[in-house]
């Protein structure tokens, strides 16, 4: 059986360092808010290229506590408008409407399955006050013209970096390329915990201090609470993995380029759609998304063959019950992709005999 992801396996590839790891915060006594916390703040700040990291609970907050600063800064007020992908995973959406901000919905590109910055500006308004990009299965949905409009129409350019650590906009990182990022190291991530994690970049001094307050229950001094926060840190060990595993962030990544770039040459079944890559710095694969018209049947018959596949995502934010009062709405880009997307095994483990295989198999459907 070949799997979409072992984790076990991956844990495997640093067992020493990360058992050292654990034994030394566990040694330590100190398992919140420590040393620990301060180096892979610092590190990760560093690696992304901003001034500023906060560890945080999860990507949800990550994303999250950046509008709830803004509002508590003046920058927005509830009922503003934040442009977002229609294709997104929900969190980017949540993140939004859980501050009582509207999201205003744009369809991606069928090529990229990136937001489509062509599309964007009919769906500025008078109340728009911030763009927030995600830069999907691992690629970097940033675009000249969209720090363009941010510039303009004097936007806030936030990213949704949970699925691209270590993707890049010729040389800089996502994450530090708008106002604000936020960051998910949920464990199938390319930097991945051993639990849920998150964190927040920019370099925006207010912004990140008030970020640090709301993620430990609004405080800004030990029993003062200025801010109606809530509780959202990033634990010792959780940082203590995570700094050791970015240090091979960029050899795990090309690994995934690796794979990625003889699926794109060999898989040649004309009913597969491959993504398209027209530079390879700017896409890291956290996921190898294919499209087929008969996606349904195409994992099945995978499945048969003993290759696991996922689906990211089934069902598109627009049509989830949570959002109930958009479900009449139609976005038919966005629809296609979440009808036809198929993501292929892709990982620094994944050994060359099985990408093989899969290859194969597909070719053979």
């Amino acid at each position: 059986m070949i799997n979409f992801f072992e984790l076990k396996k991956i844990a495997e590839k640093y067992s020493k360092e990360i058992h050292e790891a654990v034994t030394r915060v566990a040694d330590s006594g100190r398992y919140l808010q420590g040393e620990e916390n301060k180096k892979f703040e610092t590190d990760y700040a560093e690696y992304i290229g901003t001034k500023y990291a906060i560890g945080c609970g999860n990507g949800l907050d990550a994303l999250t506590f950046i509008f709830r600063a803004y509002i508590e800064m003046g920058i927005m007020q509830t009922g503003d408008e934040v442009i977002v992908p229609a294709n997104t995973y929900i969190a980017s959406i949540l993140a939004i409407t859980e501050n009582r901000l509207t999201p205003k919905l744009v369809e991606p590109s069928i090529d990229t399955y990136e937001i489509d910055d062509n599309k964007i500006e009919e769906a500025i308004s008078s109340k728009t006050k911030a763009i927030m990009i995600v830069h999907l299965y691992g690629q970097c949905a940033y675009t000249n013209k969209i720090g363009e409009l941010c510039k303009k129409y004097h936007l806030k350019l936030i990213e949704d970096n949970a699925q691209a650590h270590g993707c890049k906009f010729n040389n800089k990182h996502t994450g530090s390329l708008g106002d604000a990022a936020g960051h998910s190291f949920y464990p199938g991530k390319n930097l991945g915990a051993f639990g849920d994690a998150g964190a927040i970049t920019t370099n925006d001094k207010e912004l990140a201090t008030i970020i640090r307050s709301l993620c430990d229950y609004g405080s800004t001094e030990k029993y003062i609470f200025k801010y109606n926060g809530r509780n959202s840190r990033l634990d010792e060990i959780q940082a203590a993995i995570l700094d050791l595993k970015l240090k091979y962030l960029d050899q795990d990544n090309n690994l995934r380029k690796q794979i990625a770039k003889y699926y794109i040459e060999n898989i040649t079944n004309p009913q597969i759609i491959t993504p398209i890559v027209n530079n390879w710095n700017a896409n890291v694969f956290h996921i190898f998304p294919i499209r087929c018209k008969k996606r349904d049947e195409l994992q099945q018959y995978l499945r048969n063959r003993g290759i696991e596949t996922l689906i990211h995502y089934p069902i598109p934010p627009h049509k989830q019950e949570c959002y109930k009062e958009w479900n009449q709405i139609s976005f038919p880009i966005t629809e296609k992709i979440h009808k036809e997307e198929l993501s292929l095994p892709i990982n620094q483990i994944l050994m060359n005999s099985e990408v093989c295989e899969i290859v194969k198999a597909i070719n053979a459907f």
